[in-house]
């Protein structure tokens, strides 16, 4: 969320590219760069993760079969739901033991994730400043999915989690004849059955790098506009009080703030269901035959 606060005397390209910025361990060499590692992101991700299982264990622990209290109502409610959908996507039922799980374990992780979205911008670098760590920890973002190291390990995962479901429904004969057979079929000329098969293949490699990788970007993409959006809103806050231009942009910061902090909701809700959705929707097509 935004906050008025201080550009720090930043430039207003300084100030969103400060707060663009993550704490990594080096400085990439390129736009892939796998020895790099944000800092930021992989603990905000293990914490706010390590949080979600901490109070669906304790809502579990909790749960009574009299009246149910708020909390426990809400989680009872968000297992029906994620529940409902993957009987409905994955038919297999022994796999739904584990595919039911998964999707809420993707929900509310990249639900919670998705929120710190709504945190002042400016929050952590004030609190760094204040307890003198900021000469230490110069960057710090606190919205993961608004990282795309992060999205596309997340729907990495996904696809690993396809090619294990794949192997263990069709086995290792059967997911390589469909490999080389779908979606075009195949031939009994040799030579064209051999043609047949590369195109198939191909096509096959490049239907799964493409799940993958509009997976993850679509959560990254809408999460980082979103973010980006807040700092923009920020800055019209940072104007000061000199003039009459300054309090009229200040008051609208508050508005716009406001205003766009309850659309988010929507977004932040909205892209957690779409990312559980599509992972349900990817591994209950690994378990389908061609």
């Amino acid at each position: 969320m935004q906050d008025g606060g201080a550009s720090g005397g930043l430039t207003a390209g300084e100030y969103i590219s400060h707060h663009l910025t993550h704490l990594q361990t080096g400085k990439q060499a390129a736009v892939i760069d796998f020895s790099v590692w944000n800092l930021d992101s992989i603990f905000w991700s293990v914490l706010l993760g390590g949080l979600s299982v901490f109070l669906l264990w304790r809502a579990a622990q909790q749960a009574t079969s009299g009246v149910p209290g708020r909390w426990q109502a809400a989680v009872e409610i968000l297992l029906d739901m994620v529940d409902n959908q993957a009987k409905a996507i994955v038919h297999n039922e022994h796999s739904q033991r584990f595919v039911a799980p998964l999707a809420l374990t993707v929900f509310v992780w990249v639900l919670v994730l998705n929120a710190m979205d709504f945190l002042p911008v400016d929050l952590f670098h004030m609190l760094l400043a204040w307890t003198g760590l900021a000469h230490q920890i110069h960057y710090l973002r606190v919205v993961p999915t608004a990282d795309l190291s992060t999205t596309m390990a997340m729907s990495t995962s996904v696809l690993l989690v396809c090619f294990y479901y794949n192997l263990k429904i069709k086995g290792v004969a059967g997911w390589a004849h469909e490999l080389v057979s779908a979606p075009f079929g195949t031939s009994k000329n040799p030579v064209l059955a051999l043609v047949m098969g590369v195109l198939n293949c191909t096509m096959q490699l490049i239907e799964f790098t493409a799940k993958t990788v509009s997976h993850g970007m679509r959560l990254f993409g809408n999460m980082y506009a979103g973010e980006l959006v807040f700092l923009l809103i920020a800055l019209m806050g940072a104007v000061g009080f000199g003039s009459a231009t300054g309090v009229a942009l200040w008051f609208g910061h508050i508005l716009a703030g406001m205003g766009w902090a309850i659309f988010h909701i929507l977004i932040v809700v909205l892209q957690a269901f779409i990312f559980m959705m599509l992972t349900l929707v990817y591994v209950g097509q690994a378990h389908d035959h061609h």
